[in-house]
């Protein structure tokens, strides 16, 4: 077992988080009413945009993370695709919501989908290496657990910085200008993460990586013959189906439901407030009773929590904003313990085969989240077509416009029921899932023998 990680490495690793939690957050939470009530695109078309970036990052997250593999690079396999990848998200990024206005919404909506691709490519090229650093950096069970606590509760503070203030920004200006500064302060986040990152794991005693073996097809076919690693991402895709689902109705909630703009950044706070407070308990939980019962408690806080926000329509404010908390208790558990987890599936298939495939691993995963959080809020948008939502180019007065109650109702559902029983279902795969710590172990040892 390789020696407890200096803090200075494991807060290194964690800066990380601040350019994955924002580019993560901003786009479900501000793209589609961008597109909806700035540009005036119909709800289900608005959706679609959205959503094929994202599953362009699919078909790519596998590919970065075999092409992260071979590297041979003398400053580590992983960390000069932070630097390069995340500095070129940060670019794409500031232009994003910076298009020209020529009055055309055909050209609106182009720019955006090239963009957003643009964004989702550089993105993959950051994401998979860096997820795939900690099964590099530690061989131990308990280590990966510390590290990924560090990496989600920087997590959960670039979530509520980036979420909180992004909204904020935007509101402090008119129409579209308002969206284009707010491109360019979430950029400069972005890169205050990627160059943190690449700077904080310089002395990282990053492990050997092989290349692994055979084609990249066969590395696939050979991740998808590993049971419980297939649990697991199943699980976690679907709550990130859920979570994309109620990050793309906050906006939706606090105009229409709330009606109150400020409430959006009211609503981020109340969400991960309390995951920065209680990351650590939740990993200290892990540590005590395992991460796979962890990761059940968490999943159980986070629906019910959903439900409760069924009532959001009649319910008073501080209900709606209470729930919303405890949405965020949940959710800092079921963050931390797949993340934790998912290293040690990777470890125990190196242990066992002699091969390195953590990046094909982590590409696989990276794109199953990828996956979930850009369905979330397509379906959430497909949720709002089919209860009647009107679109429309963003007005001088937003109070005055109107929706019919089948759309209200349909954003209370999107944000609460639809979640809820996204999540109570995810759980049928993981508790089938099988690793724990004698498992790795286990492992470890076999991997060791002459």
């Amino acid at each position: 077992m390789s020696a407890p990680l200096p803090r200075g490495v494991r807060a290194g690793y964690g800066l990380g988080s601040v350019a994955t939690g924002t580019f993560g957050t901003v786009p479900g939470l501000m793209l589609l009413p961008y597109l909806t009530d700035t540009i005036g695109i119909a709800a289900g078309i608005a959706g679609v945009i959205v959503f094929v970036p994202k599953a362009w990052d699919v078909v790519l997250n596998p590919i970065a993370g075999g092409i992260s593999d071979r590297s041979t690079d003398p400053r580590g396999p992983r960390r000069p695709f932070l630097l390069r990848a995340g500095l070129l998200l940060a670019a794409c990024f500031a232009l994003l919501f910076a298009a020209p206005d020529l009055g055309s919404k055909v050209f609106d909506a182009a720019w955006v989908l090239v963009m957003f691709i643009a964004c989702a490519t550089a993105y993959a090229f950051f994401q998979v290496p860096y997820v795939a650093m900690p099964a590099e950096i530690t061989d131990s069970y308990d280590e990966r657990t510390r590290l990924m606590t560090w990496r989600v509760a920087i997590l959960a503070f670039a979530i509520m910085a980036s979420g909180a203030s992004a909204p904020a920004i935007r509101d402090a200006f008119d129409g579209r200008t308002g969206y284009r500064v707010m491109g360019v302060a979430v950029a400069l986040l972005l890169v205050v993460g990627v160059v943190g990152a690449y700077l904080g794991t310089r002395s990282a005693p990053i492990g050997q990586v092989t290349s692994s073996g055979g084609s990249l097809r066969e590395q696939l076919r050979v991740v998808a013959g590993a049971r419980d690693f297939r649990l697991l991402l199943s699980t976690f895709v679907v709550q990130a189906l859920a979570v994309g689902a109620m990050l793309a109705g906050v906006a939706y909630v606090a105009r229409w439901v709330l009606v109150d703009k400020g409430a959006t950044t009211i609503l981020f706070v109340c969400f991960v407030g309390p995951a920065l407070l209680l990351t650590p308990v939740w990993s200290a939980l892990g540590t005590r009773i395992g991460k796979k019962r962890g990761y059940v408690i968490a999943s159980l806080v986070l629906a019910t929590a959903a439900l409760l926000l069924t009532w959001a329509r009649s319910a008073p404010p501080w209900w709606v904003y209470a729930a919303t908390a405890l949405v965020g208790v949940g959710y800092a558990g079921a963050q931390v313990f797949p993340m934790a987890m998912l290293p040690d599936a990777a470890a125990v298939d190196t242990r066992r085969t002699g091969e390195n495939r953590v990046g094909v691993y982590t590409g696989v995963w990276t794109a199953g989240e990828t996956l979930g959080l850009a369905l979330g809020p397509a379906i959430y948008a497909g949720v709002l077509a089919a209860g009647g939502y009107l679109s429309a180019e963003q007005p001088a007065d937003w109070t005055n416009q109107f929706q019919p109650d089948s759309a209200l109702t349909a954003i209370v559902l999107g944000f609460s029921l639809l979640p809820a029983g996204l999540i109570l279902a995810s759980l049928i795969s993981l508790w089938r899932y099988s690793i724990d710590a004698e498992t790795v172990e286990h492992a470890t040892l076999e991997g060791t023998r002459p």
